[in-house]
């Protein structure tokens, strides 16, 4: 089993930053795609960034131009730097990993347990 631990969300004001973190622990042959996710009250929980093993990124359009994602493969840890937070940013932010247990297993997904952004105007 695998489990994530989600950090660094918080309150902040409208134009301030945050980064969040989600490391992973357990039994890990090999991360493959790491995700943040996120959903607003009523709403969808949708894909704000993807990373994969090799280091590409796709993110969505909405926070293109604010939101970085990035790994430390070492540490199996996955960041999401958000930047010029807006309030319809707020949300519940969760992480999402690919892993697979072992060399000839199939592959996993495990979610992080959420971690609250609010963005206040």
């Amino acid at each position: 089993q695998v489990q994530l631990a989600e950090s660094g969300g918080g309150l902040v004001q409208a134009g301030g930053s945050l980064r969040l973190s989600c490391a992973a622990s357990g039994t890990i042959f090999r991360i493959n795609d790491m995700a943040w996710f996120r959903q607003a009250p009523g709403k969808q929980r949708e894909l704000v960034a993807l990373i994969t093993s090799g280091g590409s990124t796709n993110t969505a359009d909405s926070v293109k131009d604010r939101f970085t994602i990035s790994r430390d493969s070492a540490k199996n840890t996955v960041y999401l730097q958000m930047n010029n937070l807006k309030p319809e940013d707020t949300a519940v932010y969760y992480c999402k990993v690919n892993v697979a247990h072992t060399r000839y297993s199939g592959s996993y997904h495990y979610w992080g347990q959420g971690t609250q952004v609010t963005v206040s105007s």
